[in-house]
């Protein structure tokens, strides 16, 4: 009896045994917490020509290997183009040696003797274009030929076809040419960097290192002359579109149906002002066919459609105060709304133009929301088709009957569901369930064993009386009688989201520190996405002033809690993420105690023109609103513990942050830890050199050292690491 009793003493203790420790190791070498990979299948018929590895041999009978990426033709199953070699150069662009390879005939042929970028098909099928040294080039499959669209390209200083470093940052795209809809002309951008400034950095290796230098223009600085040239294929004419020149940018071009028409997107250099430009092909003449002006800035993004119709075009456009969509005709008379409310739309699934319908996915019916719904070209008619407070992401078949369902919510991973569209005689549209393909069962029975704890939404009022959006996470095993340690998780920049109704907002490292003792929260502070226009521009002119001032509104107001040790609240963040951090334990000095920042932006005086100006016009316009937010202007506030961490060889935010930094640190003789990184980018990454390991377990460390209290666990003691990581 004494033995059965002091068993079934022991049992909560040993079912809490049971429950497994998150490691490092778990999350950055393992993969234990790794979903399961659900592929969109809806049965087609359509099948891809097989590709044998063994056939893949060049002139001299050698085989490439195994291809690291495959293009296919539209047109012709038989044609395919293979990339070896891929060479990644910035965060969108890549180049590799790349061959045409014939399916049938078993024939491989190397296009260039050296890698190049953004190899395409013509829509026909008949020529490949791509860029070699920065110039164009258009390949004639029958002829065999290579003919050189322009021939004046040079590094750092003229591009053909590709995008100049700023642009493919901040516009986000690379490949700067495209087809027309059949074939008959190419536009492409040529920019003229030769007067922006040169920003180097040192690639270290064992002898003497390298400087890499490359055209990186900051705030305040020139930019890029930019022009529009477009190619007639069959006669080699070359023609340039016409535009109002000066300080300006062309974010896109996009081609309408008709093969003769161009549409430039014209910007001022504000980015306030927008007209997309109906373009000649033959002669480069333009007319306005739509303006949009902004009192803050218009964004730019890809929700534009020229129909099949050719009379008419959708987009999106926040112009009424939340993200909607658009149907305008190309003559410029009429305009229709076809979705209002309160509510933004986040992303456009498809475009059924037979049948005159949009899919489109709203943050609804909360901000961290995602649901699928259809509406009709005239906006009359508008239905839901996933339902409730979750995240959907979906996937359509071709013809728009079917789609994909993949939802979680933050605490459930991800379900997968296949499902109809259902389309009455009053054309009244709904989903049916056909099956639930993956429920990801293996991952949920890991999440049990190791004992992953639910994350609960707060919200948090602000002095400003807004009322923000948070999740908490708080220790395994609460004790609401302890106080513990807070750690904020935040990038809070302009758009972006961190409190999201999906399942991986919540990490596993956040899992991992709440095992370790931590209450861990993320607040989406003002100037954050999916709230609307206002919301979100608030910030306009004054980068970082209401998101700091709302992280630390956010921080009194959870010290006041019982289980709060407000004596230990810390910030972490990343990137714009890492400039909070910076401010947090500046300027937020008297409610955090310790911050983590990984490549902040110190100083927007440091950062790129074109996404810097867009929230904060230059610094010659608006010298006060870069300076009075700069955490390297208040340094002498640190009163707790800083880590600064940055990749010396990060193109994006560059290491001069981190330095610059320091320098005013030590002017201020304030005591901190830094850590950098040679040869990292932004990304700070690498698996096979230990680099993120290292990275996640620095940080981690540090955290747990400099904020954890009586009630959170202190760092492991380092051990050696097995070699090949």
């Amino acid at each position: 009896m004494r033995k059965l009793l002091l068993l079934l003493f022991l049992l909560p203790f040993v079912a809490t045994a049971q429950t497994k420790q998150i490691s490092l190791e778990d999350i950055y070498k393992k993969g234990t917490f790794r979903g399961e990979q659900v592929r969109a299948d809806f049965g087609s018929t359509k099948t891809e020509t097989e590709i044998k590895v063994e056939d893949l041999k060049d002139e001299n009978g050698k085989s490439i290997g195994e291809p690291e990426d495959i293009i296919r033709s539209e047109t012709n199953p038989n044609l395919v183009l293979v990339k070896k070699g891929l060479e990644r150069i910035y965060r969108r662009s890549s180049k590799a040696l790349v061959y045409l390879y014939d399916i049938s005939a078993k024939k491989l042929i190397k296009l260039e003797n050296e890698k190049v970028l953004h190899p395409t098909f013509s829509p026909d099928g008949s020529k490949i274009a791509y860029v070699k040294n920065n110039n164009l080039i258009m390949y004639d499959i029958a002829a065999k030929k290579a003919t050189a669209i322009t021939t004046d390209g040079e590094w750092n200083k003229i591009i053909n076809g590709n995008c100049d470093w700023v642009y493919e940052e901040e516009f986000e795209f690379t490949q700067a040419y495209d087809w027309s809809a059949k074939g008959n002309y190419i536009a492409y951008y040529k920019f003229d960097e030769s007067k922006v400034k040169e920003y180097q950095f040192t690639q270290y290796d064992d002898t003497y290192n390298n400087q890499y230098t490359y055209k990186y223009p900051k705030a305040g600085e020139e930019n890029s002359k930019v022009e529009i040239h477009i190619y007639d294929v069959a006669n080699g004419k070359d023609v340039k579109a016409e535009y109002e020149q000066g300080d300006i940018y062309i974010p896109r071009i996009k081609w309408t149906k008709d093969d003769n028409t161009l549409v430039v997107f014209w910007m001022n250099r504000h980015q306030d002002d927008l007209k997309l430009l109906a373009t000649n092909a033959m002669t480069g003449a333009s007319n306005l066919l739509y303006e949009e002006k902004n009192k803050y800035f218009v964004e730019i993004n890809d929700d534009w459609w020229f129909l099949k119709d050719g009379k008419s075009f959708l987009y999106t456009s926040e112009k009424d105060g939340y993200r909607h969509l658009y149907l305008n005709s190309l003559d410029g008379k009429t305009t229709t709304q076809l979705t209002k409310g309160n509510y933004e739309i986040t992303s456009i699934e498809a475009v059924d133009e037979n049948n005159k319908r949009v899919f489109y996915t709203m943050a609804y019916p909360t901000p961290m929301d995602r649901n699928l719904f259809v509406t009709d070209f005239q906006g009359k008619k508008t239905s839901q088709l996933t339902y409730g407070n979750a995240w959907h992401r979906v996937q359509l078949n071709d013809d728009y009957t079917q789609f994909y369902d993949f939802y979680s919510d933050i605490n459930t991973p991800q379900i997968v569901t296949l499902n109809d569209i259902i389309v009455d005689k009053k054309k009244n549209i709904r989903a049916k369930l056909v099956k639930t393909v993956n429920e990801s069962a293996k991952l949920k029975s890991k999440l049990d064993e190791y004992g992953f704890a639910k994350a609960d939404f707060i919200k948090v009022p602000n002095s400003k009386g807004d009322t923000l959006n948070g999740w908490m996470l708080k220790p395994a095993n609460f004790d609401a009688t302890k106080k513990y340690p807070v750690l904020f998780c935040n990038y809070g920049g302009p758009g972006s989201q961190q409190v999201a109704n999906r399942f991986g907002a919540v990490s596993a490292w956040h899992q991992m520190l709440a095992q370790k003792g931590f209450i861990v929260v993320s607040i989406d502070n003002t100037g954050t996405g999916f709230r609307g226009e206002e919301f979100k521009k608030k910030t306009y002119l004054q980068l970082g002033k209401y998101e700091i001032e709302d992280q630390i509104d956010a921080a009194k107001y959870l010290g006041k809690m019982p289980f709060v040790d407000r004596d230990n609240i810390g910030h972490w963040g990343w990137s714009y993420g890492g400039f909070m951090s910076s401010l947090a334990i500046t300027k937020g000095n008297d409610v955090f105690s310790a911050a983590v920042a990984v490549a902040p932006v110190t100083n927007w005086r440091y950062y790129d023109n074109i996404y810097t100006e867009r929230y904060m016009r230059t610094p010659q316009e608006n010298p006060k609103g870069y300076d009075d937010n700069s955490p390297i202007n208040f340094t002498d506030k640190i009163k707790g513990k800083y880590l600064i961490i940055h990749g010396t060889a990060d193109d994006n935010v560059h290491f001069q942050n981190a330095t610059q930094m320091i320098t005013a640190l030590v002017k201020s003789n304030i005591d901190f830890e830094s850590a950098y990184y040679p040869n990292k980018n932004h990304g700070i990454g690498g698996m096979m050199d230990n680099t993120t390991f290292h990275l996640w377990s620095k940080m981690t460390n540090w955290i747990l050292e400099n904020l954890g209290n009586e009630n959170s666990q202190k760092p492991n003691k380092p051990v050696n690491q097995p070699k090949g990581f």
